[in-house]
């Protein structure tokens, strides 16, 4: 599953030298991180929308679809600031084994 990360977060990397009217990434940086942003909550809003939709329908091919554009996105915003796929990962490794509860607490102390 990771490999369809990797080769995104790759993809990703290399289109931040692109020129912007060649690729739609690389218009994305030249926009800027607000930009970025826009576009992560505007996918975030479609993906909560087509998540309702889902449950009252049963269909779930648009939910999985507008997941895939918040998800891209998501990985734009953090290749735009030199993260990427194996940061998050790494982050979720280390949450193996602790409650949910005990790793909210934990972020607040």
């Amino acid at each position: 599953m990771s490999d369809v990360l990797e080769r995104l977060a790759e993809v990703l990397e290399a289109r931040k030298q692109a020129a912007p009217d060649t690729s739609y990434v690389a218009s994305l940086h030249h926009k800027g991180l607000n930009k970025i942003l826009e576009k992560v909550g505007e996918e975030c809003t479609e993906t909560l929308l087509a998540a309702k939709d889902a449950e009252q329908s049963g269909q779930t091919r648009e939910l999985v679809a507008e997941t895939a554009d918040l998800w891209f996105h998501s990985l734009v915003m953090l290749s735009h600031l030199d993260l990427g796929p194996d940061d998050v990962l790494a982050e979720l490794a280390n949450r193996f084994g602790l409650s949910g509860l005990e790793e909210k607490a934990s972020r607040n102390s």
